[in-house]
Parts: C-alpha cells; structure tokens; sequence
C-alpha cells in the first residue's frame, strides 16, 4: 500500500470531512455539463479542436458557489469533474460519429445509437481509470500541466495566505493575448515560414499560444526534448524527403505543400510511433499496475476491517465493482453490436452475426483498456487539450478494421460490396474507444487536481459516470441541431443550404479516410511501419539512457511527429524556458538553490505564472466559443483585413517573446 499512497500533500488532509457531493454542486454541473458539451461541439465539427473545459469549469463554479453561504473548496472541484465531462464527451463524439454521415451510412443522427455509444465508452474510460489512478498520478515523470492548473486554481482561491496575484495575473494576461490571437486576430497564434528548392520544401513553424508556452513550461525539458525530437524527425527531415518523393502539384504554395505532406503521409508516421510506443508504455506500466489493482483489492479488505484503514484521499470505487461493470458493460455493447449489423446486408448466418458482435464487445474492452490508459498516460505527460486523442483513434481503426478483414478472410467471403457495411461497423465500435480515449484522459486530469486539493476519488469518480449520463443524453440532440442549421462534411440535410456556412468536420473527415482506406487497400503503410521503426530506436535509446539516470519519453516523439507545429513547437519553446530559468537560479545560488525560501517562492510564482496563463487562454476559448456560434463565423470578431497577416505575424512572435521573457524574470528575480 505505501507504494501506491499519494506523494502529495493536499490541501484538505484525508483526516478531514468536508461535504464534495451536494444538490447544489450537481445541479451546477448539470448546467454546466450540458453548455460545455454543445458549445465543444459546435467547436469540433467546425475547426477540428475542442476548448479543455475543466479550468473553465472551476472558475465559474468558484464565482457561482460564492453566493452560497457553505461551501467549499471539494464542492468546487466536484463541479469541474462533472462539468469538464461535457467538452470531453463532445470531442469523443464529434470526431467520430460524423464519419458515419461522410461515408453515407447514416442520413441524420439517431438519438438511441449515439446515446448508447456515448454512455458505454463514457462509463469505459471512467472505470478503466480506477485501477490505474495511482500508477498514473504518482508518476514523478507526469507533470500534468492542466490537472496541476486546475488544482492550483483551487487551492489557491480557498488559501486566504495564498498570493494569489500571480496567478490572476497569469489568467489576465492569457485571456487578453487569446482574445487578439483568436478573437481579433489582430496576433497571430503560429508563424509559419516555407521555400521551395526545386521539388523540395523546406521550413519552419511556431506556435504562438499562451497556453501551449505555459503548458510547456510546466512539463519541463525532458518531454520538450522528446517533443523537439519528434518535430525534426516529422518536419525537418520527413517533410523534405517526402516532397522530394511525393510532392503535392506547382498549384500548391511550399506553406500548403508542407501541410498536404504532413496530412497525407507524416502524419501516419507518427501514429506509427504512438501505436508502438503506447504498447511499450502499457508494457512498462504492467508491474505498477498490477500492484495498483492488488492495493484496490487490498484495500477492500482493510476497509472490512477498518474503515479509517484506508485514507480518504486514496479511496476508490470498489475494484470489485468494477469488474461487475466492465462485465454488464461487456453484455450491453454486445447487444449493441448485434442490434446494428444487419446480416443480409453483410451477407452473413447467425453464427457468423454473434462472432462479429462479440469481438466489437471484446475489442471496447481490451481495445478500450489499451487506448484509455495511453490516453490517460497523455494527460500527465502533455495535458489534455494536446493530447492526440484522433491519434490514438487513428490506430484504433487501424487495428480493428484489420480484425474484421482477417475475420471475413478466413471465415467468409470479403467484397467490395461489404465495404460500407464493414466501414460502418468499425466506426461504431471504434466510437466507443474514442468516447473512452477522451474521458479517461479527462478523468485523469480531474483526479490529478482533485489530489492536489484532497478529494475522494469515489466520489469524484461517482460524479463522473453522472457527467457522462447527462452528456450522453444532449450529445445526440446537438449534433442534430448543428446538422439541420449547417451541414456537416459537404452533407446537408436538405438543398440550397451555403457551403460557406458548413461544419467541415475534419477530424470525422479523417477517420472516414481512414476507414475506407483500410478496406480499399490504399493507406500509406509504409509511413506507419517507419514511424514504428523509429518507437523501436527510441525504446533502445530510452533503456539506455535509463540507467544513467535520464529518459526519452517515446510518446512524446511521436507526439512531435503527430501534432502541427503549431502546437508541438510552443511545448518545446515552454521547456527550454524552464530549463534556462532553472539553469540561472542554480548557476547564481550553486546546486542547492532549493534550499533557499526566496528561489523557492519564486519557483512556485513562476508556476503560478503559467498555470493562470493556461487557465485564462482556455476560459477565453470558451467565452469566445459563443459569438463565433452566433454569427457562424470564426472571424466573427476579426479587426483587419488578410493582408494584416504579415504585421500580424511579427506581433505574434513580438509578444510570445516578450512573454517569454516576462516568465523568465518572474522565475529568476531576486526580489520577494
């Protein structure tokens, strides 16, 4: 049990008892789950991205739970748990149920199918999470940039010695750059310089998001390192080779060329590297986690024998439960599943129609298992709002849509007129993998923050399955609304609806790709055999650096390799940041700087800085989420015109700058 107890120090002792589950702190997140699901949702279709609503969450909750004469610091965090499940939940929908419109499956969006999808891959990625939460939160490695923002929103709001200007400045400051970055577009949130030579295309990009500078910050230079690795692999070398080889027509800009490049081939390059280094990870994390369950077990028994044997802050939901759940769940996607395929359709007899609808119930769980953890994994090391959730989908697809070819190869007869059938189905049973993928990511990071401030992780996780229920329950009627008002891929529900006002869906758009690639036989496999390849050189070099004491976190390569420089390039600015912030102070105060209280402090102001710098960047996200709704439009609030681009560009790298600087001086003055 000591292995598996808590290595923080919380804010609310596990000796103490305050009220967490409350009428009124439900009620709020029900709210709050419902309005955070749909304007998520409306995000996700139109530009492929999702706001983390967990930070937003606890802000508004804090405000809201104010005028309430008793309440207190769990209740807050009791809402951003439940509340954060909304935006977690859209993302896992709109990602994926779409595609089944893209590849004209479906004509609209039936609420029984989507709910039951939603609510089984829901329930999925918050049980899974208990038997790993000690392993993960535990992890030193895992920094967690927004569960430990989140947490530190908390704490600091219920500390009445706690400076809290740092952080309210971090926030101020976040929100006023998104508000120019996104809103007005007057910054630019990336830079992107490309040439061409020939066929070849070289260049860079940069990311110019607070956020993403501040989450770097917080992860440090071992993941920023792994990250940079994975860019120069994915962007400075594939892109020219690939170019090269490929290229993309004389029509295409070097800046479009690089894009098309990385969309079509590099890429699947890095879902090669996450597929292999996910299964290392999981390989790696199997003692831990074996002794994660034998300590729930464990503590089954001293909670028999002794209530109080077991902290509060470390009791879970019952593992025994657990697995009673995991079985119905098991039962009902098996129903599920035959319910949807239609043996006429698939050509198929009775026993054949049973093999299919057990292996979908069998793959959401091992599959589920597989995928939730590496997602989860992901919210310590990179933090949700980067995670590559599509990623992790991607390779999903990928494995089970080869299931069902070596299934109808060896069993039955595949043709190309089972193609959509067997497109459809994988969709479906992948939809609950990526509704799982999200919310154990999302659950992580919820009981991450609730560590910090002392939570029960029962109860946190007890409010989770009702975030999940309530979300499941408007997902559906969202996404219709969104379909009838806009259209979504190129589909419209009836004619003469404007193209220009459609949700492009491009995260649906890819695994609709994706899916009748496999099926086609026409995916770029050999990028995913590279990018594999490259997993296994970076598992040897992290087994060799692991016995001198330093690491090479896998993922995070391919994490580089995966992401748009947009997003990757900010992570590994922010860790160099606190690599040379940290180098001063000890290079000034010697290799015992900690023990000084002023470098100290001034640490933890530097963290503060960059926690409230991801909180108001994602808290503007969501307050900006409302006029681009109502005018349907993204430039809803732009102040120039296109050709501002260029003065915009210099401003955006002016000000990520002069940010980064600010941080630096925060970290390193002398003053108190």
């Amino acid at each position: 049990m000591s292995k598996q107890t808590s290595i923080i120090k919380p804010l609310i002792g596990p000796e103490q008892s305050l009220p967490e589950i409350t009428i009124k702190a439900i009620v709020l997140a029900a709210i709050l789950v419902v309005v955070l699901c749909a304007g998520n949702a409306y995000l996700g279709l139109k530009v492929g991205t999702t706001v983390s609503a967990s930070i937003p969450a606890a802000v508004i909750s804090m405000g809201l739970l104010r005028f309430f004469r008793h309440s207190n610091v769990l209740e807050n965090n009791i809402v951003q748990t439940a509340a954060s499940v909304g935006e977690a939940t859209a993302a896992g929908v709109a990602y994926i149920i779409p595609s089944l419109l893209l590849i004209h499956y479906w004509d609209t969006f039936h609420f029984w199918q989507t709910f039951l999808i939603t609510l089984l891959g829901g329930c999925l990625g918050m049980l899974f999470s208990v038997p790993i939460r000690r392993v993960i939160i535990n992890n030193p490695g895992l920094k967690f940039p927004e569960g430990t923002a989140i947490g530190t929103v908390l704490k600091a709001s219920s500390e009445a010695d706690s400076d809290i200007k740092p952080l309210l400045l971090g926030g101020i400051i976040g929100g006023i750059i998104t508000l120019f970055q996104v809103g007005f577009k007057v910054v630019a949130d990336n830079f992107q310089f490309w040439f061409s030579k020939g066929t070849v295309v070289f260049g860079l990009g940069l990311g110019l998001s607070p956020a993403l500078l501040a989450a770097g910050y917080i992860i440090g230079i071992n993941v920023a390192i792994s990250v940079l690795i994975g860019v120069i692999l994915g962007w400075g070398l594939g892109i020219p080779i690939l170019t090269s080889l490929y290229g993309a027509g004389n029509s295409l800009s070097p800046s479009d060329t690089a894009i098309f490049i990385w969309d079509s081939y590099t890429r699947y390059m890095g879902v090669g590297t996450m597929l292999v280094g996910g299964l290392w990870t999981i390989i790696t994390l199997l003692k831990p986690l074996c002794e994660g369950i034998l300590a729930s077990f464990e503590s089954i028994k001293l909670a028999k024998l002794n209530e109080e044997a077991v902290l509060r802050t470390e009791r879970d939901i019952p593992i025994t439960l657990i697995l009673v759940l995991l079985a119905v769940i098991m039962v009902a996607a098996f129903f599920v599943f035959y319910t949807q395929i239609n043996p006429v359709l698939f050509g198929i007899g009775f026993s054949m129609h049973v093999t299919l609808a057990a292996v979908g119930a069998v793959f959401v769980i091992l599959g589920g298992f597989l995928f939730g953890s590496i997602s989860a994994y992901f919210a310590g090391l990179i933090g949700s709002t980067n995670s590559p959730g599509s990623g992790l989908l991607v390779s999903a697809i990928l494995v089970f849509s080869l299931i069902l070819i070596l299934i109808f190869s060896i069993f039955s007869h595949l043709t190309p007129d089972k193609n959509l059938d067997l497109a459809a189905f994988a969709i479906m049973v992948c939809s609950v993998i990526m509704v799982t993928i999200t919310i154990s990511n999302d659950t992580m990071q919820d009981l991450k923050a609730g560590q910090i401030v002392g939570a029960t992780p029962w109860k946190q996780q007890v409010v989770l399955i009702l975030g999940v229920i309530i979300a499941a329950l408007v997902i559906a009627p969202v996404l219709l609304l969104l379909f009838n008002a806009y259209g979504i891929g190129g589909i419209f529900p009836r004619p003469g609806m404007s193209p220009n006002d459609m949700l492009a869906a491009p995260q649906a758009g890819l695994i609709a790709a994706v899916v009748q690639g496999v099926f086609a036989h026409n995916l770029p496999w050999i990028m995913l055999v590279i990018g594999g390849i490259i997993a296994l050189f970076a598992i040897f070099a992290d087994e060799f650096l692991k016995r001198r004491g330093k690491r090479l976190p896998i993922l995070a390569i391919g994490l580089g390799i995966y992401l748009p420089l947009a997003s990757s390039m900010p992570v590994v600015v922010g860790g160099l940041l606190s690599f040379l912030a940290h180098k001063a102070i000890e290079k000034r105060n010697g290799k015992n700087a900690l023990d000084n209280k002023i470098v100290r402090k001034n640490l933890y102001r530097g963290l503060l800085v960059a926690c409230g710098l991801v909180a108001g960047a994602s808290i503007m996200g969501v307050v900006l989420a409302i006029p681009f709704a109502i005018e349907r439009s993204s430039d809803a609030l732009c102040l120039v015109s296109p050709t501002f681009a260029p003065a915009a560009n210099f401003l955006g790298v002016v000000v990520a700058a002069a940010l980064c600087y600010w941080m630096y001086r925060v970290v390193t003055s002398q003053k108190t």
